[in-house]
């Protein structure tokens, strides 16, 4: 986020139906869609995002992770999916509601284990300083140093390592 917005020129109000979907499957096993409705009626340039993201049957919306410094909520519209939370496994149909606070260390994504689509609304912050664990891969992606900077939690290193003094 390069500018503010301004916040004396109001936007007009949006329909939903009216954003195209953008196809989200880098990934054999994963599938998802979304319509992001923030972006289509502020831009690039937001703190909040909304959007309605649908999630193919069989398939997984993200890896596993957890962000340091966003928070997401998730409602589900219709369609059931499995939440995986944790160590935890849970199924969430139309209706539900579940929050990922900044900072909780307990993985997230959501699985479609039906036949049919599965539609919710997902909010969430977008901060450009955000860290986002991957628990189960020990990566880590450090948004501040670029958009999908991704280093290995195992190649850990001393403090001390490399350095010397100039003196």
């Amino acid at each position: 986020m390069t500018e503010e917005i301004d916040p004396k020129k109001p936007f007009q109000p949006i329909r939903s139906d009216e954003v195209g979907w953008v196809d989200w499957s880098e990934r054999p096993g994963y599938g998802m869609r979304y319509r992001h409705l923030t972006m289509a009626a502020v831009g690039e340039k937001y703190k909040v995002g909304f959007a309605i993201e649908e999630i193919a049957p069989g398939k997984q919306t993200v890896p596993f992770h957890y962000h340091m410094h966003e928070e997401e909520h998730v409602y589900v519209l219709n369609g059931e999916v499995t939440l995986r939370l944790g160590s935890d496994s849970m199924v969430m149909r139309a209706g539900d509601y579940v929050c990922f606070p900044a900072g909780q260390r307990a993985g997230h994504c959501l699985i479609n284990h039906t036949q049919d689509v599965c539609r919710y609304i997902i909010v969430g912050e977008r901060n450009a300083d955000d860290v986002v664990i991957y628990p189960e891969t020990s990566k880590v992606m450090v948004r501040a140093l670029g958009a999908r900077q991704i280093f290995d939690m195992n190649a850990k290193r001393d403090y001390w390592d490399g350095e010397k003094s100039r003196q």
